[in-house]
C-alpha cells in the first residue's frame, strides 16, 4: 500500500520548477555600469598618479583615495597634496591659507624642539649643579674638608653662577616670531570664516530669488509667444497655451541643484577652515602657557643665583642661604616638569590639527 501510494504520488508530482530567470536587463546594466565605473576610476587614479608625479600637478580628486591611508606627519605628503595649482575647490585665497597654516605648524614644531633642548640644558646644568650643591652642603654642614667648611658646596655654587642661561635671545626671538605668525593666521582665518558664513547665509535667499526669476522669465516668454501667435497665427495659440500647463518643477530643480552644489562647496571650505582655526587657537593658548612657565623658570634661576651669590660672599649665612635654595629647588623642578608636559602637549595638538586639516582636504572633491 505504501509503495503504491508512493508510486502514485511520484507519477502525479509536478515537474521540477524551472531555473530562476536571468536578471532583468536593468540589473545587468547596473552591474556592468558599476564594474566599468570601478575599473575606470582605478585606471584614472593610477594614470593620474603616474603622470602627475612627472608634471608635479596632482589633484585632490586623484589623491583622496590613496592619501586617506597615508595621513601621517610626513611633510612630503603635505607637499604633494598642496602642489596642485587648482586645488582647495579652486579658491586661491584658501589655498594660501592652507599653505601658511602648514608652514606655521612646522615652525611651531621646530620651536617645541628648541624648547626641549633648552629644558635639557637646564636639567644638565642648573638643576644638576644646584642638586649637587645641596647634597654637598648636607654632608659638609657638620664637618668640613681639612678643617674648612663648605668647600664642595661653594665650588658647586660657583659653577651654578657661571652656568649660561639656557633660554637664549634666539629662543625668545623664535617664540615671538612663531606667536606673531599664529596671531596673524588666526585673524585671517576669522576673516575667511566670516566671509563664508555670509555667503552661506545668502545662498538660501538667492535660491528663492533665482527660482522666482527663472519661473517668471519662463512664463513671460510663453505669454508673449501666445500674444504674438494670436495676432499672426491663431491656430498656434492652443498649442502655446498648453505649454503654460507644463510644470515649473524641472526649472526649480535645476536652479536648486546649482545652488546646492555651490552651497556644498562653501560648506567644504568652511569645514576646512574650522580645524585650522581651532588648531591655531589651541596652539596660541599652549604657547601662552609655555611663555608663563618659561618666565617663571627664569625668575627661579635668577632668584637662586642671587641666593648663591649671597652665600658666596657671606659664608656665615651659608646655612640660611642653602635652606632658602632647597625651598626654591622644589618649585624649580616642578616648573621644569610642567614645561616638559606643555611642550609635549603643544606638539601633540599641532600633530592632531594637521591630521584633521589633511582629512578635511581629502574628504571633499573640488566640485
Amino acid at each position: 500500500m505504501m509503495e503504491g501510494k508512493s508510486s502514485k504520488q511520484t507519477s502525479s508530482a509536478a515537474p521540477p520548477p524551472p531555473p530562476p530567470p536571468p536578471p532583468p536587463p536593468q540589473a545587468q546594466a547596473q552591474a556592468q555600469s558599476f564594474d566599468a565605473t570601478l575599473r575606470e576610476n582605478t585606471s584614472r587614479v593610477i594614470s593620474s598618479l603616474a603622470t602627475g608625479v612627472e608634471v608635479r600637478s596632482l589633484s585632490f580628486d586623484s589623491l583622496r583615495e590613496v592619501t586617506n591611508s597615508l595621513l601621517d606627519m610626513n611633510q612630503d605628503v603635505v607637499k604633494v597634496i598642496l602642489e596642485c595649482k587648482k586645488d582647495v575647490w579652486k579658491n586661491p585665497e584658501l589655498l594660501l591659507l592652507v599653505e601658511e597654516y602648514f608652514d606655521n605648524s612646522l615652525k611651531t614644531l621646530d620651536f617645541c624642539t628648541a624648547l626641549e633642548n633648552c629644558l635639557k640644558c637646564t636639567r644638565d646644568n642648573q638643576l644638576m649643579i644646584i642638586q649637587l650643591a645641596v647634597s654637598h652642603f648636607e654632608e659638609e654642614v657638620t664637618e668640613g674638608v681639612d678643617g674648612v667648611k663648605y668647600v664642595k658646596t661653594l665650588q658647586e655654587l660657583r659653577r651654578f653662577k657661571a652656568a649660561r642661561d639656557p633660554f637664549t635671545e634666539e629662543f625668545f626671538a623664535m617664540f615671538d616670531s612663531v606667536y606673531k605668525q599664529h596671531v596673524s593666521m588666526f585673524k585671517n582665518l576669522q576673516l575667511s570664516q566670516g566671509k563664508l558664513d555670509k555667503k552661506l547665509k545668502n545662498v538660501k535667499t538667492w535660491r528663492r530669488v533665482s527660482n522666482v526669476i527663472f519661473v517668471t522669465a519662463f512664463l513671460s516668454v510663453l505669454i508673449f509667444s501666445v500674444v504674438a501667435a494670436a495676432i499672426s497665427a491663431p491656430p498656434v495659440v492652443t498649442a502655446l497655451a498648453a505649454a503654460l500647463a507644463v510644470p515649473m518643477g524641472p526649472v526649480g530643480k535645476w536652479c536648486n541643484s546649482l545652488w546646492k552644489r555651490y552651497e556644498n562647496v562653501l560648506k567644504g571650505q568652511r569645514e576646512l577652515i574650522s580645524p585650522m582655526w581651532a588648531g591655531t587657537y589651541i596652539t596660541m593658548k599652549d604657547m601662552d602657557s609655555i611663555r608663563v612657565l618659561v618666565n617663571k623658570l627664569e625668575i627661579g634661576i635668577d632668584s637662586m643665583l642671587q641666593t648663591a651669590d649671597f652665600a658666596l660672599r657671606e659664608e656665615e649665612v651659608m646655612k640660611l642661604a642653602m635652606d632658602e635654595i632647597k625651598k626654591k629647588l622644589d618649585v624649580f623642578m616642578d616648573t621644569i616638569q610642567n614645561l616638559i608636559q606643555h611642550g609635549h602637549k603643544c606638539s601633540q595638538d599641532i600633530t592632531m590639527a594637521r591630521t584633521l586639516v589633511l582629512r578635511s582636504i581629502t574628504k571633499h572633491p573640488n566640485n
